[in-house]
């Protein structure tokens, strides 16, 4: 009965435990429409209205001509991505450390702590040429990850 308590009280502590990639999951805001290589490869065409680049991608970082007054549209994106992930063994430790000493007449009491940290960041650029009729005539893209 005593170590079944024990292990009771033990996994209801542990289940809050949780790792960097978890964290990160919880986290992490996915729901929004974020815009993609994919999504650029997929949805972007030649010949597009600058009004449906627009819908699609929505408003550029940058508008600006070429040499020919054409107008070009730059999209530079920059997402920074940081998690960090902590246990701590102090309350729960010295609480199953309590009950084991006076269950099981064990002895002494312990605290710890742990954590790990990571950060990235990618970039994404796409670059859109219009023509004289203002549908796309060129597009290019480059993405990075560090």
């Amino acid at each position: 009965m005593k170590k079944l308590l024990i292990s009771a009280i033990a996994v209801v502590f542990l289940s809050g435990c949780m790792m960097t990639p978890q964290h990160r999951r919880a986290v992490r805001d996915d729901s929004g429409d974020r815009m993609t290589v994919g999504k650029v490869q997929k949805e972007i065409r030649v010949g597009m209205s600058g009004a449906e680049v627009a819908q699609v991608l929505g408003s550029p970082n940058i508008v600006s001509t070429d040499e020919e007054r054409r107008e070009v549209w730059i999209y530079d994106k920059i997402s920074t991505e940081t998690a960090y992930s902590t246990s701590e063994g102090g309350i729960a430790s010295l609480i199953l450390v309590g009950l084991t000493d006076v269950f099981l007449g064990g002895g002494g009491g312990a605290s710890g702590s742990s954590g790990a940290s990571s950060t990235s960041q990618r970039t994404l650029t796409v670059i859109i040429k219009f023509d004289e009729d203002k549908k796309v005539r060129d597009f290019a893209y480059h993405t990075s990850r560090f």
